[in-house]
Protein backbone atom coordinates (compact mmCIF):
# COMPACT_ATOMS: atom_id res chain seq x y z
CA UNK A 1 0.00 0.00 0.00
CA UNK A 2 1.45 3.65 -1.14
CA UNK A 3 2.03 5.56 2.31
CA UNK A 4 -1.42 7.74 2.70
CA UNK A 5 -1.46 11.24 3.66
CA UNK A 6 -4.79 13.53 4.44
CA UNK A 7 -5.00 17.29 4.27
CA UNK A 8 -8.27 18.68 6.50
CA UNK A 9 -9.34 22.56 5.13
CA UNK A 10 -10.50 23.97 8.80
CA UNK A 11 -9.47 27.83 8.49
CA UNK A 12 -12.79 28.92 7.26
CA UNK A 13 -14.21 31.62 9.76
CA UNK A 14 -17.82 30.55 9.01
CA UNK A 15 -19.69 34.12 9.19
CA UNK A 16 -23.03 32.73 7.76
CA UNK A 17 -23.06 30.06 11.70
CA UNK A 18 -23.90 33.82 12.88
CA UNK A 19 -21.55 32.73 16.50
CA UNK A 20 -18.40 32.99 18.32
CA UNK A 21 -17.84 29.46 18.02
CA UNK A 22 -15.23 28.74 15.14
CA UNK A 23 -17.14 26.67 12.13
CA UNK A 24 -15.52 23.22 12.63
CA UNK A 25 -15.97 23.30 16.35
CA UNK A 26 -19.50 23.44 16.60
CA UNK A 27 -20.79 20.09 17.71
CA UNK A 28 -23.14 17.24 15.54
CA UNK A 29 -24.29 14.76 18.41
CA UNK A 30 -21.98 16.17 20.84
CA UNK A 31 -18.59 16.20 19.41
CA UNK A 32 -16.95 18.79 17.04
CA UNK A 33 -17.14 18.28 13.20
CA UNK A 34 -13.86 18.40 12.36
CA UNK A 35 -13.00 16.08 15.26
CA UNK A 36 -16.00 13.67 13.11
CA UNK A 37 -13.42 13.47 10.35
CA UNK A 38 -10.73 13.53 11.99
CA UNK A 39 -11.46 10.56 13.27
CA UNK A 40 -12.69 8.87 10.27
CA UNK A 41 -9.84 9.90 8.47
CA UNK A 42 -7.59 8.89 10.63
CA UNK A 43 -8.97 4.70 10.24
CA UNK A 44 -7.23 4.87 7.06
CA UNK A 45 -3.92 4.26 8.41
CA UNK A 46 -2.19 7.51 7.51
CA UNK A 47 1.26 8.28 7.63
CA UNK A 48 0.70 11.78 8.15
CA UNK A 49 -2.50 14.01 8.66
CA UNK A 50 -2.25 17.93 7.93
CA UNK A 51 -4.83 20.71 9.44
CA UNK A 52 -5.12 23.54 7.76
CA UNK A 53 -6.74 26.43 10.25
CA UNK A 54 -7.05 29.79 10.00
CA UNK A 55 -8.72 32.14 12.98
CA UNK A 56 -9.41 30.49 16.29
CA UNK A 57 -6.25 28.49 15.53
CA UNK A 58 -5.57 27.98 18.78
CA UNK A 59 -8.98 26.16 19.81
CA UNK A 60 -8.90 23.80 16.81
CA UNK A 61 -5.68 22.72 18.25
CA UNK A 62 -6.87 22.26 21.38
CA UNK A 63 -9.75 20.17 20.31
CA UNK A 64 -7.78 18.20 18.32
CA UNK A 65 -3.99 17.53 20.05
CA UNK A 66 -1.03 15.78 18.79
CA UNK A 67 -3.50 13.86 16.20
CA UNK A 68 -2.56 16.23 13.43
CA UNK A 69 0.27 18.56 12.41
CA UNK A 70 -1.20 22.17 11.83
CA UNK A 71 -0.37 24.65 9.48
CA UNK A 72 -1.78 28.31 9.55
CA UNK A 73 -3.88 29.68 6.39
CA UNK A 74 -3.93 33.78 7.66
CA UNK A 75 -5.50 34.93 4.54
CA UNK A 76 -8.49 32.74 3.37
CA UNK A 77 -7.76 32.69 -0.19
CA UNK A 78 -8.76 29.74 -1.68
CA UNK A 79 -8.95 25.57 -1.09
CA UNK A 80 -6.10 25.57 -3.51
CA UNK A 81 -4.46 27.99 -1.44
CA UNK A 82 -5.33 25.93 1.24
CA UNK A 83 -3.95 23.03 1.00
CA UNK A 84 -0.82 25.06 -0.34
CA UNK A 85 0.22 26.00 3.46
CA UNK A 86 0.67 22.07 3.53
CA UNK A 87 3.52 22.42 1.73
CA UNK A 88 6.00 22.11 4.35
CA UNK A 89 5.28 18.77 5.65
CA UNK A 90 4.03 16.86 2.27
CA UNK A 91 5.97 17.92 -0.45
CA UNK A 92 8.00 15.60 -2.53
CA UNK A 93 6.80 12.31 -0.62
CA UNK A 94 5.59 9.87 -2.62
CA UNK A 95 1.85 8.63 -1.83
CA UNK A 96 -1.33 9.53 -2.17
CA UNK A 97 -3.42 12.27 -0.18
CA UNK A 98 -6.92 12.98 0.66
CA UNK A 99 -8.36 16.36 0.85
CA UNK A 100 -11.21 16.78 2.81
CA UNK A 101 -13.59 19.92 4.21
CA UNK A 102 -13.55 20.27 8.08
CA UNK A 103 -17.41 20.72 8.02
CA UNK A 104 -18.29 17.38 6.46
CA UNK A 105 -19.02 15.79 10.04
CA UNK A 106 -20.71 12.52 7.92
CA UNK A 107 -18.39 11.39 5.91
CA UNK A 108 -17.32 7.77 6.60
CA UNK A 109 -13.80 6.15 6.24
CA UNK A 110 -15.48 3.33 4.42
CA UNK A 111 -16.48 5.98 1.68
CA UNK A 112 -12.87 7.70 1.89
CA UNK A 113 -11.39 3.81 1.72
CA UNK A 114 -13.34 3.39 -1.48
CA UNK A 115 -12.49 7.01 -2.42
CA UNK A 116 -8.60 5.69 -2.24
CA UNK A 117 -9.19 2.41 -3.81
CA UNK A 118 -10.59 3.88 -7.11
CA UNK A 119 -8.29 6.34 -7.36
CA UNK A 120 -5.70 3.20 -7.21
CA UNK A 121 -7.55 1.18 -9.17
CA UNK A 122 -7.91 3.45 -12.55
CA UNK A 123 -4.12 5.05 -11.91
CA UNK A 124 -4.98 8.51 -11.45
CA UNK A 125 -3.41 11.60 -10.83
CA UNK A 126 -6.81 12.87 -9.32
CA UNK A 127 -9.95 11.51 -7.88
CA UNK A 128 -13.39 13.40 -7.04
CA UNK A 129 -15.86 12.02 -4.51
CA UNK A 130 -18.79 12.79 -6.37
CA UNK A 131 -22.58 12.01 -5.49
CA UNK A 132 -25.77 12.34 -7.04
CA UNK A 133 -27.75 14.77 -5.79
CA UNK A 134 -31.91 15.43 -6.10
CA UNK A 135 -31.65 19.06 -6.49
CA UNK A 136 -27.81 19.89 -7.87
CA UNK A 137 -28.54 23.59 -7.97
CA UNK A 138 -25.71 25.76 -6.67
CA UNK A 139 -23.34 22.33 -6.79
CA UNK A 140 -20.51 21.62 -9.69
CA UNK A 141 -21.92 19.13 -11.75
CA UNK A 142 -19.39 16.85 -13.26
CA UNK A 143 -18.95 16.46 -16.97
CA UNK A 144 -17.83 12.76 -17.36
CA UNK A 145 -16.22 11.64 -20.95
CA UNK A 146 -15.78 8.70 -22.79
CA UNK A 147 -14.12 6.14 -20.39
CA UNK A 148 -16.23 7.26 -17.99
CA UNK A 149 -13.48 10.19 -16.14
CA UNK A 150 -14.00 13.65 -15.61
CA UNK A 151 -13.79 15.92 -18.95
CA UNK A 152 -14.42 18.79 -16.28
CA UNK A 153 -15.94 20.36 -13.35
CA UNK A 154 -18.58 22.84 -14.15
CA UNK A 155 -20.13 25.41 -11.46
CA UNK A 156 -23.49 25.96 -11.27
CA UNK A 157 -23.21 29.71 -12.41
CA UNK A 158 -21.35 28.37 -15.62
CA UNK A 159 -23.17 25.75 -16.49
CA UNK A 160 -24.77 25.31 -19.97
CA UNK A 161 -28.93 23.71 -19.61
CA UNK A 162 -27.39 20.56 -20.62
CA UNK A 163 -24.81 20.74 -18.20
CA UNK A 164 -27.17 21.73 -15.34
CA UNK A 165 -29.68 18.20 -16.12
CA UNK A 166 -26.57 16.43 -14.47
CA UNK A 167 -27.01 15.68 -11.25
CA UNK A 168 -23.53 13.69 -10.28
CA UNK A 169 -22.26 16.37 -8.12
CA UNK A 170 -18.50 17.87 -6.77
CA UNK A 171 -18.44 16.96 -3.18
CA UNK A 172 -15.46 19.09 -2.23
CA UNK A 173 -13.35 15.44 -1.10
CA UNK A 174 -10.36 15.06 -3.50
CA UNK A 175 -7.96 12.18 -3.77
CA UNK A 176 -4.45 13.06 -5.37
CA UNK A 177 -0.84 11.96 -5.66
CA UNK A 178 0.63 13.96 -3.68
CA UNK A 179 4.17 14.68 -5.65
CA UNK A 180 1.40 15.82 -8.82
CA UNK A 181 -0.90 17.64 -6.38
CA UNK A 182 1.74 20.03 -4.65
CA UNK A 183 3.42 20.58 -8.21
CA UNK A 184 0.34 21.76 -9.75
CA UNK A 185 -0.85 23.61 -7.20
CA UNK A 186 1.81 26.47 -8.39
CA UNK A 187 -0.18 26.52 -11.04
CA UNK A 188 -3.45 27.41 -10.17
CA UNK A 189 -4.28 31.09 -11.51
CA UNK A 190 -6.93 33.26 -8.91
CA UNK A 191 -7.98 34.83 -12.59
CA UNK A 192 -11.89 34.59 -11.14
CA UNK A 193 -14.49 36.81 -10.10
CA UNK A 194 -13.41 35.75 -6.37
CA UNK A 195 -9.81 36.33 -7.23
CA UNK A 196 -9.06 32.88 -4.94
CA UNK A 197 -7.16 29.78 -6.33
CA UNK A 198 -9.52 26.69 -6.31
CA UNK A 199 -8.76 23.12 -5.78
CA UNK A 200 -10.98 21.75 -8.57
CA UNK A 201 -8.54 23.45 -10.73
CA UNK A 202 -5.62 21.07 -10.01
CA UNK A 203 -7.94 18.35 -11.46
CA UNK A 204 -8.19 20.67 -14.84
CA UNK A 205 -4.53 21.53 -15.05
CA UNK A 206 -3.58 17.40 -14.46
CA UNK A 207 -5.97 16.10 -16.93
CA UNK A 208 -4.91 19.35 -19.84
CA UNK A 209 -1.30 17.18 -19.25
CA UNK A 210 -2.89 13.78 -20.47
CA UNK A 211 -3.39 12.73 -16.70
CA UNK A 212 -6.38 10.28 -15.73
CA UNK A 213 -8.59 12.45 -13.32
CA UNK A 214 -11.74 10.00 -11.93
CA UNK A 215 -14.80 10.58 -9.71
CA UNK A 216 -15.65 7.54 -7.32
CA UNK A 217 -19.80 8.23 -6.60
CA UNK A 218 -20.68 7.14 -3.66
CA UNK A 219 -24.25 6.15 -2.67
CA UNK A 220 -24.91 8.40 -0.06
CA UNK A 221 -25.46 12.06 -0.57
CA UNK A 222 -26.27 12.66 2.72
CA UNK A 223 -22.51 11.86 4.16
CA UNK A 224 -21.42 14.33 2.01
CA UNK A 225 -23.12 17.57 3.14
CA UNK A 226 -21.02 20.23 3.94
CA UNK A 227 -22.27 23.03 7.12
CA UNK A 228 -22.23 26.12 6.53
CA UNK A 229 -24.91 27.99 8.19
CA UNK A 230 -27.09 26.94 10.89
CA UNK A 231 -29.98 25.07 9.35
CA UNK A 232 -26.96 22.84 7.45
CA UNK A 233 -25.87 22.09 11.18
CA UNK A 234 -29.37 20.89 12.40
CA UNK A 235 -29.99 18.49 9.18
CA UNK A 236 -26.40 17.12 10.34
CA UNK A 237 -27.42 15.99 13.77
CA UNK A 238 -30.63 14.61 12.47
CA UNK A 239 -28.67 12.79 10.05
CA UNK A 240 -26.27 11.70 12.43
CA UNK A 241 -28.62 11.05 15.15
CA UNK A 242 -30.48 8.93 13.23
CA UNK A 243 -26.88 7.16 12.28
CA UNK A 244 -25.93 6.26 15.51
CA UNK A 245 -29.41 4.98 16.76
CA UNK A 246 -29.03 2.86 13.82
CA UNK A 247 -26.35 1.43 14.95
CA UNK A 248 -27.24 0.40 18.24
CA UNK A 249 -30.62 -0.80 17.13
CA UNK A 250 -29.05 -2.89 14.99
CA UNK A 251 -26.22 -4.23 18.15
CA UNK A 252 -29.70 -5.15 19.67
CA UNK A 253 -30.92 -1.96 21.81
CA UNK A 254 -34.33 -1.27 21.81
CA UNK A 255 -35.14 2.58 21.20
CA UNK A 256 -38.93 3.05 21.43
CA UNK A 257 -38.58 6.58 19.97
CA UNK A 258 -35.69 7.06 17.48
CA UNK A 259 -36.66 10.89 16.57
CA UNK A 260 -37.03 11.70 20.26
CA UNK A 261 -33.83 10.17 21.62
CA UNK A 262 -29.88 11.60 21.53
CA UNK A 263 -27.38 9.38 21.57
CA UNK A 264 -23.37 10.37 21.54
CA UNK A 265 -20.97 9.08 18.81
CA UNK A 266 -18.50 7.89 22.07
CA UNK A 267 -21.68 6.02 23.77
CA UNK A 268 -21.35 1.60 24.14
CA UNK A 269 -25.02 0.50 25.37
CA UNK A 270 -25.79 -3.32 25.96
CA UNK A 271 -27.98 -5.68 24.41
CA UNK A 272 -31.61 -5.62 25.48
CA UNK A 273 -31.16 -2.04 27.35
CA UNK A 274 -34.53 -0.46 26.66
CA UNK A 275 -34.18 3.39 25.77
CA UNK A 276 -37.51 5.35 26.38
CA UNK A 277 -38.04 8.38 24.81
CA UNK A 278 -36.45 11.97 25.47
CA UNK A 279 -33.51 10.49 26.80
CA UNK A 280 -30.09 12.34 26.00
CA UNK A 281 -26.86 10.30 26.38
CA UNK A 282 -23.64 12.39 26.08
CA UNK A 283 -20.15 12.14 25.90
CA UNK A 284 -18.63 8.91 26.92
CA UNK A 285 -21.15 7.06 27.88
CA UNK A 286 -21.42 3.14 28.77
CA UNK A 287 -24.58 1.30 29.57
CA UNK A 288 -24.73 -2.49 30.43
CA UNK A 289 -27.08 -5.30 29.58
CA UNK A 290 -31.15 -5.20 30.04
CA UNK A 291 -31.19 -1.52 31.67
CA UNK A 292 -33.50 0.91 31.65
CA UNK A 293 -33.10 4.62 30.89
CA UNK A 294 -35.50 6.90 30.54
CA UNK A 295 -38.26 8.31 29.79
CA UNK A 296 -36.87 12.09 29.78
CA UNK A 297 -32.94 11.63 31.08
CA UNK A 298 -30.02 13.30 30.64
CA UNK A 299 -27.10 10.81 31.40
CA UNK A 300 -23.08 12.08 30.58
CA UNK A 301 -19.72 10.74 31.36
CA UNK A 302 -21.30 7.71 33.29
CA UNK A 303 -20.76 3.88 33.67
CA UNK A 304 -23.81 2.15 34.23
CA UNK A 305 -23.69 -1.37 34.85
CA UNK A 306 -26.42 -4.28 34.07
CA UNK A 307 -30.30 -4.36 34.84
CA UNK A 308 -30.10 -0.90 36.27
CA UNK A 309 -33.01 1.60 35.75
CA UNK A 310 -33.17 5.32 35.66
CA UNK A 311 -35.90 7.26 35.21
CA UNK A 312 -36.44 10.97 34.85
CA UNK A 313 -33.34 11.65 36.23
CA UNK A 314 -29.90 13.17 35.59
CA UNK A 315 -26.51 12.01 35.77
CA UNK A 316 -22.89 13.11 35.58
CA UNK A 317 -19.82 11.98 35.41
CA UNK A 318 -20.11 9.11 37.74
CA UNK A 319 -20.30 5.01 38.48
CA UNK A 320 -23.69 4.04 38.97
CA UNK A 321 -23.75 -0.49 39.26
CA UNK A 322 -25.45 -3.51 38.57
CA UNK A 323 -29.58 -3.25 39.42
CA UNK A 324 -29.66 -0.12 40.57
CA UNK A 325 -33.20 2.06 41.06
CA UNK A 326 -32.66 5.69 40.07
CA UNK A 327 -35.60 7.98 39.79
CA UNK A 328 -38.28 9.22 38.90
CA UNK A 329 -36.35 13.12 39.60
CA UNK A 330 -33.19 12.05 40.98
CA UNK A 331 -30.11 13.69 40.17
CA UNK A 332 -26.49 12.31 40.36
CA UNK A 333 -23.63 14.65 40.28
CA UNK A 334 -19.82 14.38 39.19
CA UNK A 335 -17.83 11.95 40.49
CA UNK A 336 -20.17 9.75 42.54
CA UNK A 337 -19.94 6.48 43.22
CA UNK A 338 -23.27 3.99 43.16
CA UNK A 339 -23.19 -0.02 44.29
CA UNK A 340 -25.16 -2.61 43.16
CA UNK A 341 -28.42 -3.04 44.20
CA UNK A 342 -29.01 0.35 45.43
CA UNK A 343 -32.14 2.69 45.30
CA UNK A 344 -32.06 6.21 44.57
CA UNK A 345 -35.74 7.68 44.62
CA UNK A 346 -37.39 10.62 43.83
CA UNK A 347 -36.15 13.89 44.62
CA UNK A 348 -32.49 12.56 45.93
CA UNK A 349 -29.75 14.17 45.38
CA UNK A 350 -26.24 12.72 45.41
CA UNK A 351 -22.96 14.89 44.73
CA UNK A 352 -19.03 13.47 45.11
CA UNK A 353 -20.00 10.69 47.42
CA UNK A 354 -20.16 6.71 47.22
CA UNK A 355 -23.20 4.58 48.51
CA UNK A 356 -22.14 0.78 48.87
CA UNK A 357 -24.30 -1.99 47.96
CA UNK A 358 -27.80 -2.26 48.80
CA UNK A 359 -28.43 0.59 50.08
CA UNK A 360 -31.46 3.15 49.86
CA UNK A 361 -32.42 7.17 49.73
CA UNK A 362 -35.23 6.75 48.73
CA UNK A 363 -37.13 10.42 48.85
CA UNK A 364 -35.96 13.70 49.49
CA UNK A 365 -32.64 13.61 50.73
CA UNK A 366 -29.45 15.74 49.67
CA UNK A 367 -26.26 13.31 50.10
CA UNK A 368 -22.56 15.44 49.58
CA UNK A 369 -19.20 14.93 50.26
CA UNK A 370 -20.30 11.58 51.93
CA UNK A 371 -18.97 7.71 52.12
CA UNK A 372 -21.86 5.55 52.47
CA UNK A 373 -21.69 2.12 53.44
CA UNK A 374 -23.33 -1.27 52.31
CA UNK A 375 -27.09 -1.74 53.49
CA UNK A 376 -27.50 1.69 54.79
CA UNK A 377 -30.74 3.08 54.86
CA UNK A 378 -30.99 6.65 54.68
CA UNK A 379 -35.20 7.55 55.88
CA UNK A 380 -36.67 10.76 54.07
CA UNK A 381 -35.58 13.99 53.80
CA UNK A 382 -32.16 13.02 55.41
CA UNK A 383 -29.46 15.22 54.99
CA UNK A 384 -25.44 15.68 54.79
CA UNK A 385 -24.58 19.11 56.09
CA UNK A 386 -21.57 19.54 54.14
CA UNK A 387 -20.38 23.38 53.91
CA UNK A 388 -19.87 25.18 56.82
CA UNK A 389 -19.63 28.57 54.38
CA UNK A 390 -15.94 28.07 53.80
CA UNK A 391 -15.34 24.16 53.17
CA UNK A 392 -16.88 21.15 52.33
CA UNK A 393 -16.41 17.95 55.15
CA UNK A 394 -16.73 14.78 54.60
CA UNK A 395 -19.66 12.24 56.54
CA UNK A 396 -19.18 8.87 56.91
CA UNK A 397 -22.09 6.42 57.37
CA UNK A 398 -20.70 2.88 57.80
CA UNK A 399 -22.39 -0.36 56.98
CA UNK A 400 -25.64 -1.26 57.97
CA UNK A 401 -26.39 2.33 59.82
CA UNK A 402 -29.76 3.49 60.24
CA UNK A 403 -30.76 7.17 59.24
CA UNK A 404 -34.24 8.28 60.48
CA UNK A 405 -35.81 10.68 58.48
CA UNK A 406 -35.29 14.47 58.59
CA UNK A 407 -32.60 14.15 59.97
CA UNK A 408 -29.35 16.55 59.30
CA UNK A 409 -26.09 14.86 59.82
CA UNK A 410 -23.55 18.01 60.27
CA UNK A 411 -19.85 17.19 58.27
CA UNK A 412 -17.45 16.14 59.40
CA UNK A 413 -19.53 13.25 61.37
CA UNK A 414 -18.85 9.77 61.05
CA UNK A 415 -22.23 7.14 61.77
CA UNK A 416 -21.02 3.77 63.18
CA UNK A 417 -21.81 0.24 62.24
CA UNK A 418 -25.59 -0.69 62.69
CA UNK A 419 -25.95 2.51 64.95
CA UNK A 420 -29.11 4.38 64.82
CA UNK A 421 -30.44 7.68 64.47
CA UNK A 422 -33.37 9.03 65.05
CA UNK A 423 -35.87 10.86 63.44
CA UNK A 424 -35.39 14.69 63.10
CA UNK A 425 -32.16 14.79 64.82
CA UNK A 426 -29.34 17.14 64.26
CA UNK A 427 -26.12 14.84 64.97
CA UNK A 428 -23.15 17.27 65.07
CA UNK A 429 -20.88 14.25 67.14
CA UNK A 430 -19.84 10.66 66.09
CA UNK A 431 -22.08 8.00 66.57
CA UNK A 432 -20.75 4.84 67.83
CA UNK A 433 -21.67 1.40 66.27
CA UNK A 434 -24.77 -0.30 67.14
CA UNK A 435 -25.76 3.40 69.17
CA UNK A 436 -28.82 5.07 69.28
CA UNK A 437 -28.51 8.39 68.76
CA UNK A 438 -31.39 11.07 69.79
CA UNK A 439 -30.82 15.18 69.11
CA UNK A 440 -33.54 17.22 69.69
CA UNK A 441 -35.46 18.54 72.28
CA UNK A 442 -37.66 16.05 74.63
CA UNK A 443 -41.01 16.25 73.83
CA UNK A 444 -43.40 18.42 75.73
CA UNK A 445 -47.45 18.63 75.54
CA UNK A 446 -48.96 21.22 76.82
CA UNK A 447 -52.30 19.79 78.02
CA UNK A 448 -55.63 21.81 77.24
CA UNK A 449 -53.35 24.64 75.67
CA UNK A 450 -56.20 25.58 73.42
CA UNK A 451 -59.03 26.53 75.60
CA UNK A 452 -56.45 28.75 77.36
CA UNK A 453 -56.00 30.66 74.05
CA UNK A 454 -59.48 30.64 74.06
CA UNK A 455 -60.05 32.77 77.26
CA UNK A 456 -58.30 35.48 75.32
CA UNK A 457 -60.37 35.06 72.13
CA UNK A 458 -63.26 37.83 72.40
CA UNK A 459 -61.43 40.18 74.70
Amino acid sequence: MDNRYAVILAAGQGTRMKSKLYKVLHPVCGKPMVQHVVEEVSKLQLNQLVTVVGHGAEDVKQQLGPTSEYVLQAEQLGTAHAVMQAAKYLENKEGTTVVICGDTPLITSETMASLLEHHEQTNAKATILTAKADDPTGYGRIVRNEEGHVNKIVEHKDASDEERSITEINTGTYCFDNKALFETLSKVSNDNVQGEYYLPDVAEILKNQGEIVSAYQTASFDETIGVNDRVALSEAERLMKKRINTIHMRKGVSIIDPDNTYISADAEIGRDTIIYPGTMIKGEVKIGDDCVIGPNTEIKNCEVGDRTVIRQSVAHDSEIGNDVAIGPFAHIRPSSIIGNEVKVGNFVEIKKSSMGDRSKASHLSYIGDAEVGKNVNLGCGSITVNYDGKNKFLTKIEDGAFIGCNSNLIAPVTVGEEAYVAAGSTITNDVPGKALSVARARQVNKEDYVDRLSMNKNS
